[in-house]
């Protein structure tokens, strides 16, 4: 049935990719590409003042003649624009003049680095003339810089990427204009003769939300960078081979609650270190970074969340050493929904807390490192003339210990071993940067040298491989991609691998894998596939796969959710970037997944409609229904055999208000109910952005969430009775031992093993906010903070009896006030199953209150280009327990009566270019 689905589904995806849109959404031809030629300077170089009146800028003409790029793709824009450029033996110079027959009405605010809440220009170079990627320079009327790395033909832009580079701008009667030195030493390129570079010249009008560039390139198009124009004259220009080096110092004070009978705990805590960040331009446009002893205290906490699922949480990645260029080591192993973010590379892992807690005996406490300090770290990037992509991380984290004293005598014990990281990636273009292949491979190498340490994979090796090609001006697409995996270490480690919940081989009725306990290597594979259309016309269409299989296991450097799937999904949408009587945009898209284990079950089936758009008036709305049908649950009995779980219907909305103006909303929720009673949930969030004055910018973005689930995981435990003469298995369940001909089908008792699920009710109330203060361009303050509570509470306790039953009411059978019993003491209940008088089994007390507060206030001062002052002050709040019950006001209460931990951080550093 599985394969009739797929087969049907690829038939009628594949003729409307093939076939296309009518003839009415025929293509638009690509329009004419554009040639600015610059000019070496042959007098003194331009001050960079934003006036423009240097006589350098003589030696070369005005371009113009811009086109609206967004909303009215091919318009004449309201206000033209104008630029000029040249260069000598170090640097790049750019003069844009942005005319405006309304100067007064510019949007000139202060803001901090890469905001662009701002009328700006932006001027983008493919230096190395690839088609694929770009560097983008961007200065505000006001003064503001930003920059960003663009990959993948203008998908991806990093703007994490910090070049060193000047510039300034000035208002005046004419408009305003723009002036830029960028250093040869920030971009990379081969220093061939006759050199001819891409370039891109953009300018937003905030004030009319347009958007207008020199070179125009449809908003449909299926790329970016391979349709800009060229620069050319470049004759003479040569790379450099630079070496820039940034050490740094940091001081901190950690101020907490102090703690009776813990050493470790006595109120404050001050460190200081020392460290160097290195960039090596090496042959031809390779760059190395180098990072000894790497220091993260600037970076914003993660947000607060509660986690009920079998699942590790994915966040994103925060710390500049691995955000910038981490698109050049990025390779997904395919799949969108919860597989979107299955990676070989998740670089969170590199400096990760430690994964062991030594067992303490009364009397003994422990002071346990938050995290692994990465001892030196180094990444090679860059691309060759033929097109080679290269990107290579190594990575040392030391081993870590924990400091434990035992009325007054300190030991030390390792949570963490020696680790080694290395990830390495290549990628070749062709066609002209519309077709690639590319490999990957990753290695996490442990030295293992305590047997406390065998519950840890000694070595761990992933890759793949993928490929990529467009055809036909870029408008069919196709992708693909496998991986592999290969993990070796003790026995204790290949079966913990084996029983967690990625895959849970001992699952009683998955009888295509075998949990081993003598295994001391484990191997899997994975990989995607799709195909489509999209670009050069408002019809996207695409129908792709991907699999994981049980084996596969990326966690010790990647990210892996779920192993043992198969999923094949299929989409058919269209745009509009045409303005008309309502919308500015819009667009309507059709989906549809499903997804099967390596077994043959089905897990999921469903599909959904979404789409949006903006208004004349520049509001947006956005919704999306989803529905599923019955599926199969292989982790909500955390081990326990796979179990049937209800479809569901979810609609979710989004509508935002004007923002350009100074005070701007959101709002925005869902509700999702699943079938046969088991379920439902509801959310709604609102948020305000205010902005009091030109340098400043505030946002609330309140949240509040309840769910209902009756078949939430609460333990699996063990019937204990005397009198059990034999292990019967649930009924219905290949590969359970014990004579199930014992027990009726409809009364299946005396079950070895109990899953005892439980419903619960959980509310969430959070609240995000956010200010942003801009003292001068160069200096700002940024504040972020989120107090956060949640509550869960369980009851209707069940055991499951039948998991695979038809009727939703015969999957399991509820325990009732006379088979439970709860112990205040202990916090734990008590079953009494058989109703003989004595305890069965039992299990904790899963009710729970999590109360948290995280904040960061952050003072950055670039107080000369490169080189950065940090003040910052992280408070955090955290308690847990309860009784589940949901109190808003008196949980806030208590959140904020809760001692904080205090951590008072001053980092500075200087960058020197040799």
């Amino acid at each position: 049935m599985f394969l009739n689905r797929l087969h049907r589904w690829t038939i009628i995806l594949s003729a409307l990719i093939i076939v296309g849109p009518a003839e009415s959404e025929a293509r638009q031809p690509a329009p004419e590409k554009r040639v600015y030629n610059t000019r070496h300077i042959t007098s003194l170089p331009p001050d960079i003042d934003g006036r423009g009146d240097d006589p350098a800028w003589n030696d070369v003409e005005w371009s113009g003649d811009f086109t609206q790029l967004d909303p009215d793709d091919g318009g004449e824009p309201t206000q033209q624009t104008a630029f000029k450029i040249l260069f000598d033996d170090h640097n790049l110079y750019v003069l844009i003049r942005a005319f405006d027959t309304e100067p007064d009405q510019i949007t000139h605010r202060v803001t901090r680095r890469d905001d662009f809440d701002n009328d700006w220009v932006e001027i983008h170079f493919d230096s190395y003339h690839d088609k694929r990627t770009a560097f983008s320079f961007t200065l505000s009327s006001s003064g503001g810089r930003g920059d960003e790395a663009i990959s993948n033909d203008g998908d991806d832009w990093d703007s994490s990427w910090d070049p060193v580079w000047f510039g300034a701008s000035t208002i005046d009667e004419e408009g305003w204009l723009a002036e830029m030195r960028i250093p040869l030493s920030q971009l990379r390129f081969s220093g061939e003769e006759g050199q001819v570079w891409g370039l891109q010249v953009q300018r937003r009008l905030y004030r009319r939300q347009e958007r207008s560039g020199w070179q125009h390139i449809h908003r449909n198009s299926p790329g970016w960078v391979s349709l800009f124009g060229e620069l050319r004259g470049l004759e003479g220009i040569e790379s450099s081979h630079r070496i820039e080096i940034l050490p740094y110092v940091v001081g901190d004070l950690n101020r907490f609650q102090a703690e009776a009978q813990n050493p470790f705990r006595d109120g404050q805590r001050a460190d200081g270190r020392i460290g160097l960040d290195g960039k090596i331009g090496l042959a031809g446009n390779m760059t190395m970074d180098l990072a000894v002893n790497p220091d993260f205290g600037q970076v914003e906490a993660d947000p607060s969340r509660v986690n009920l699922s079998a699942f590790e949480l994915f966040f994103e990645e925060r710390r500049p050493l691995f955000v910038e260029g981490k698109n050049i080591t990025e390779f997904q192993v395919g799949g969108g929904g919860p597989f979107w973010n299955d990676r070989l590379f998740y670089s969170r892992r590199i400096g990760r807390s430690p994964q062991r807690s030594p067992d303490l005996s009364d009397g003994q406490t422990m002071d346990k490192p938050r995290n692994t300090p990465i001892l030196a770290a180094a990444k090679i990037t860059g691309k060759t003339p033929g097109g080679l992509s290269i990107g290579i991380v190594d990575a040392v984290t030391a081993e870590t210990a924990a400091q434990i004293d035992t009325k007054g005598s300190r030991s030390e014990e390792s949570v963490e071993p020696l680790t080694n990281y290395l990830i390495a990636r290549l990628q070749q273009d062709f066609n002209d940067g519309g077709s690639s292949l590319g490999t990957m491979l990753t290695a996490t190498n442990r030295n293992n040298n305590e047997t406390h340490f065998d519950f840890l994979n000694q070595a761990a090796y992933t890759g793949g491989i993928d490929f990529r090609h467009q055809w036909s001006d870029r408008t069919y697409w196709l992708n693909a991609s496998m991986s592999f995996s290969h993990i070796r270490g003790e026995p204790e480690a290949i079966t913990r691998v084996q029983r967690n919940s990625a895959r849970y081989y001992q699952r009683p009725d998955a009888d295509y894998v075998t949990l081993d306990s003598t295994l001391t290597a484990l191997s899997g594979h994975g990989g995607s596939f799709s195909v489509g259309r999209s670009g050069n016309s408002p019809w996207n269409i695409g129908i792709g796969g991907t699999w994981r299989s049980p084996g596969l296991e990326l966690n010790d450097v990647g990210f892996l959710r779920q192993a043992d799937v198969f999923m094949q999904n299929s989409w058919f949408g269209y745009r509009s970037e045409k303005p008309n009587r309502i919308f500015r945009e819009y667009n309507l898209f059709l989906n549809q997944w499903q997804g099967f284990t390596f077994g043959g079950d089905r897990k999921f089936l469903g599909g959904n409609i979404n789409g949006g758009g903006q208004f004349n008036n520049y509001w947006w709305v956005w919704f999306n229904v989803n529905s599923e049908i019955e599926g199969l649950s292989t982790t909500a009995l955390r081990g326990g055999p796979a179990l049937k779980s209800p479809g569901n219907v979810e609609f979710n909305f989004d509508v935002d208000t004007d923002g350009r103006k100074p005070l701007s909303f959101g709002v925005g929720g869902g509700l999702n109910r699943r079938r046969d009673d088991a379920g439902h949930s509801s959310w709604v969030y609102l948020s305000m952005r205010y902005r009091p004055s030109n340098a400043m910018n505030i946002r609330i973005n309140p949240f509040f969430d309840t769910a209902r689930n009756e078949l939430q995981y609460v333990s699996n435990e063990t019937f204990d009775d005397a009198g059990l003469t034999g292990q019967a298995g649930l009924t219905g369940q290949a590969g359970l031992t014990g004579p199930a001909s014992q027990a009726s089908q409809a009364d299946q008792t005396d079950q070895a093993d109990r899953y005892l699920l439980g419903r619960v009710d959980q509310k969430t109330l959070g609240i995000g906010i956010r200010l942003n203060y801009s003292i001068t361009n160069n200096m700002s303050i940024q504040y972020y903070g989120q107090p956060f509570v949640s509550a869960g509470r369980y009851d209707r306790f069940k055991r499951i009896t039948n998991p695979r039953a038809d009727r939703f009411a015969d999957r399991f059978e509820l325990l009732s006030g006379g088979q439970l019993a709860y112990d205040d003491a202990d916090e734990a209940y008590s079953v009494d199953e058989n109703m003989d008088g004595r305890t069965d089994y039992s299990f904790d007390d899963p009710d729970f209150n999590f109360l948290q507060f995280r904040s960061n206030l952050v003072l950055r001062w670039e107080y000369t280009p490169g080189s950065t002052l940090f003040l910052v002050w992280q408070q955090q709040r955290s308690r847990s327990g309860g009784t589940g019950e949901f109190d808003a006001g008196q949980d806030l209460n208590n959140l904020f009566d809760t001692y904080p931990s205090n951590i008072f951080l001053l980092k500075f550093n200087y960058w020197f270019s040799l």
